[in-house]
């Protein structure tokens, strides 16, 4: 067990702690739209479409610009996105399982990659369950000017139904998958959603969940010394399942 002094606090726990708590806010509208377009898995499909290319521009650019990897990886989101808007508009019947065969090309393509690579194991490892407490705060901050820019365009009077969405999407997928990895992305955008099925306010009870889910997975992940990513999974399940029962039993309301 990890006892947790100030110090962690400050270098792991604080930009560890905000970029959750950022991801959740954006997220769970975005969550909210895909389980009402059915496309469930478009965020799995799209995040690791964007870690291939996050893979590609580790192997085989020079990454002394920090900006680089983040072109590469939206470039191969947008891509992604801009196809399954096709998709959508042509043979919408068969999205999901397009969607689902975008991943696991993708998934197959990565572990190709890095089939020869001294460290493979470990990247896959990163990039499917990310390595969120090794976020620091120029990280952090690198990344945040994108999802403040995310929200207001969302909650904006303007019409995002068309490739709009898919361009947010994209952009939200692209940073929170280097921050937080595959998993983590799913987890965030598709639980804190559910909890928001059926009510008055769905974006409130859907941060709500997803903010609690952040909090207790990171500080659960400190204590016990575990891989955060895992942990933070289960802690969006748990959370998830606990408000799904309180709102059935109409201990919450909102």
């Amino acid at each position: 067990m990890h006892y947790i002094t100030s110090n962690d606090f400050i270098t792991i726990i604080g930009p560890a702690l905000l970029a959750g708590l950022i991801i959740t806010i954006t997220h769970a509208p975005l969550g909210i739209e895909v389980l009402r377009r059915g496309i469930i898995f478009i965020d799995l499909a799209v995040a690791q479409i964007a870690g291939l290319g996050l893979l590609i521009s580790n192997l085989y650019f020079n990454n002394d610009k920090a900006w680089l990897p983040q072109i590469i990886a939206l470039i191969f989101a947008l891509i992604a996105a801009y196809f399954f808007k096709i998709v959508e508009n042509k043979i919408k019947s068969q999205q999901e399982a397009i969607i689902g065969v975008s991943f696991i090309l993708a998934a197959s393509l990565s572990i190709l990659l890095l089939a020869d690579h001294p460290t493979g194991g470990e990247e896959i490892r990163h990039l499917l369950s990310g390595q969120i407490l090794f976020v620091t705060w120029q990280d952090v901050l690198m990344h945040v000017p994108i999802y403040i820019i995310i929200l207001i365009l969302w909650f904006l009077p303007i019409n995002l139904n068309g490739i709009g969405f898919y361009i947010l999407f994209s952009l939200a997928i692209t940073s929170s998958v280097q921050l937080v990895g595959v998993y983590v992305v799913f987890a965030s955008l598709i639980l804190p959603a559910l909890t928001a099925l059926k009510s008055k306010n769905p974006c409130k009870i859907a941060w709500i969940s997803g903010l609690f889910s952040v909090i207790i997975g990171i500080l659960l992940s400190i204590i016990i010394d575990l891989p955060a990513g895992p942990i933070l999974v289960v802690s969006y399940v748990i959370v998830t399942i606990l408000i799904l029962f309180l709102e059935k039993i109409n201990i919450i309301n909102i």
